[in-house]
């Protein structure tokens, strides 16, 4: 496959039965064959969008002392900012030239994750930063939510198989700034080749060339959506408990040619988890002779701490 397939949430929610199952049907074979769809129809609306862009450029634009305020220590880089080139991809040395914020799950104060989650860090210079991240964190959940849904029906399960796994997830929100590159970047890129550890991806911000996904063959092909699409692909998490029926696959964000070097990228993915204690032990019915289990039984929970200490931002 040479080319990301692109799919539409409205088949999906449309009260036509063939179309809902040519959506499930499109994306549990985009999924097994390279791990990503470009999607319309999701809840993002433009008014959103662009708010968020705004807010986003604004805080990155903050002196580096006023961002590093918002890096809180001892929680792993879950909540707040992490600071240029801390993250490294796994099996690399060279830290990934990006700077990002995280915005995670909103829960009650009654609620049973409330200890188990940091607090979300609230930006005191931009008043609206925090407003329109949640927003668009809720959005982009329910999305994700629908996502699920359909790969559900594709894996013989029941439709709402994913939902209470997914109610008050440990999902993340990550705006990412890419700076502009002002000398040789020494091997370094914007983001290393790397399988994304959750559920699902939905990501914002691959209009322009820069996101290249892995395909079966080995080829690195440019991943670039329409201004109405969102990016989504498979990560380490569903890949495994699908004994790899639906894959995760390898991509990277690629230095831009010289002539660019002197602008910066903005990219928005939301890693969308499961509650700790999901299991991700391989599905009966993604075992069989032909399909062995690959992958050892473990959580949620014990697999992104393990993931955590392998990018760097847990110490063992």
């Amino acid at each position: 496959m040479d080319k990301i397939p692109s799919v539409d949430l409205r088949d999906f929610l449309s009260d036509n039965p063939e179309r809902k199952q040519k959506f499930v049907n499109e994306i549990g074979k985009a999924y097994e064959e390279i791990g990503f769809v470009a999607l319309k129809g999701h809840f993002l609306d433009d008014q959103l969008v662009e708010g968020l862009y705004g807010e986003v450029k604004n805080f990155f634009e903050l002196p580096t002392e006023t961002k590093q305020k918002y890096e809180i220590p001892g929680i792993g880089g879950q909540r707040g900012y992490v600071g240029f080139g801390k993250e490294t991809a796994k099996g690399f040395k060279k830290g990934d030239l990006k700077e990002f914020w995280h915005f995670g799950q909103y829960v009650s104060d009654d609620s049973k994750y409330k200890k188990e989650y940091p607090d979300n860090v609230i930006v005191d210079e931009l008043p609206k930063f925090n407003e329109v991240g949640k927003e668009t964190y809720q959005m982009l959940e329910k999305t994700g939510k629908y996502v699920l849904r359909a790969l559900a029906l594709y894996l013989g399960l029941d439709e709402f198989y994913f939902d209470d796994k997914i109610a008050e997830g440990n999902s993340i929100l990550r705006p990412i700034h890419y700076p502009p590159i002002t000398q040789e970047p020494d091997d370094a890129v914007r983001a290393a080749a790397h399988g994304d550890i959750n559920l699902i991806t939905l990501l914002m911000g691959s209009q322009g060339k820069g996101l290249q996904v892995q395909n079966h063959n080995g080829e690195w092909i440019d991943a670039i959506a329409e201004p109405d699409e969102l990016m989504i692909n498979v990560g380490d998490m569903l890949s495994r408990h699908t004994n790899n029926k639906l894959k995760s696959t390898i991509h990277r964000v690629v230095n831009p040619p010289r002539e660019l070097w002197g602008t910066s990228r903005y990219s928005i993915p939301f890693f969308m988890h499961p509650v700790s204690g999901m299991s991700l032990n391989a599905l009966e019915n993604c075992i069989d002779e032909n399909n062995p289990k690959l992958y050892e039984d473990t959580t949620a929970g014990e697999f992104l701490h393990e993931r955590l200490i392998e990018l760097g931002l847990i110490k063992k």
